[in-house]
């Protein structure tokens, strides 16, 4: 006699499967805490006359810019995320224009604007500022394909479902200020051609907050993503507060120049591409100097 038994995790998928039905109907509004971590190939920064603790310093540096913490605050249709601000470390002289430094600042401004979502009427408004100039990114919510695994997992008192999906997406084309010195330039006119992305993106949701909303522009799982993990980049939670006395207040951004998603992305490649360009100038007029002496 054959007597089939469900393991614990399988009754609490059930379990979860069931509550959802209930809590589905109720008015969900909270926050989120999330971590932002990338890992750096610091060989695409470092130069090879760089003594080990200049390596070390570049290092550091290039963590504070790529760890960041955000704050996304939900309901059932809308939401807002938002690079949460932290002191500015002390820049070494002359080290304006490393990474970390002013760059790390300008990337910060042009990529980490509040991102406002809302799921019903697929409304995306994301505020930038690049250069001083602020930008009012005005699109439509793009969606993703996502195909259920099957997996699940904890993430602190959160039953999690994995899914994953296939992003492509054109942006501005961060790689081209990376590019090992003495590499030889792409002809002028196969720069102004769009770079197409292609990466796999793995989302870590739970039914326990029935809301389709995520960090940064994801969305569209049945459940509040918790985990994000795209190429290098992983975006975790960390907290969560829900339905608290103090009301969620999600704001639309308003300020700065209307541009679509594709207008901005061109606008930034332009000015970063300068800003690279004039770098490697003025590097190229101290070299010159330091030589004549």
């Amino acid at each position: 006699m054959t007597i089939n038994i469900l393991s614990k995790k399988a009754l609490n998928i059930l379990f979860i499967f069931i509550s959802s039905y209930g809590i589905a109907q109720q008015k969900f509004e909270g926050t989120a805490h999330y971590i932002s971590k990338t890992d750096v190939d610091m060989s695409n920064f470092s130069r090879p006359d760089m003594s080990e603790d200049q390596k070390k310093r570049m290092a550091e540096r290039m963590k504070s810019m790529f760890e960041k913490t955000y704050v996304l605050d939900f309901n059932k249709t809308e939401s807002i995320f938002k690079a949460e601000e932290k002191l500015a470390a002390p820049t070494q002289q002359g080290g304006n224009g490393g990474p970390g430094g002013r760059f790390g600042s300008v990337i910060s401004g042009a990529v980490d604007g509040d991102k406002y979502k809302n799921t019903e009427t697929k409304e995306l408004l994301i505020s930038n500022e690049l250069l001083g100039k602020k930008f009012l990114v005005n699109d439509e919510l793009p969606k993703l394909d996502w195909k259920t695994t099957g997996e699940v997992k904890q993430i602190g008192q959160y039953m999690c479902f994995k899914a994953t999906a296939v992003k492509t997406w054109t942006d501005f084309d961060i790689s081209n200020f990376r590019r090992p010195p003495g590499k030889e330039e792409e002809p002028k006119e196969e720069k102004k051609e769009e770079k197409q992305i292609e990466t796999l993106v793995t989302a870590w949701y739970t039914l326990q907050i029935p809301v389709s909303q995520g960090p940064g522009n994801y969305w569209g799982l049945p459940g509040l993503i918790l985990e994000i993990h795209e190429d290098n980049t992983i975006i975790l939670c960390s907290k969560i507060v829900l339905n608290a006395k103090d009301k969620t207040s999600i704001k639309k951004p308003t300020k700065g120049k209307k541009v679509t998603l594709k207008e901005y992305n061109e606008i930034a490649t332009e000015k970063f591409q300068e800003m690279r360009e004039n770098f490697r100038s003025r590097r190229g007029g101290d070299n010159n100097r330091g030589g004549r002496r």
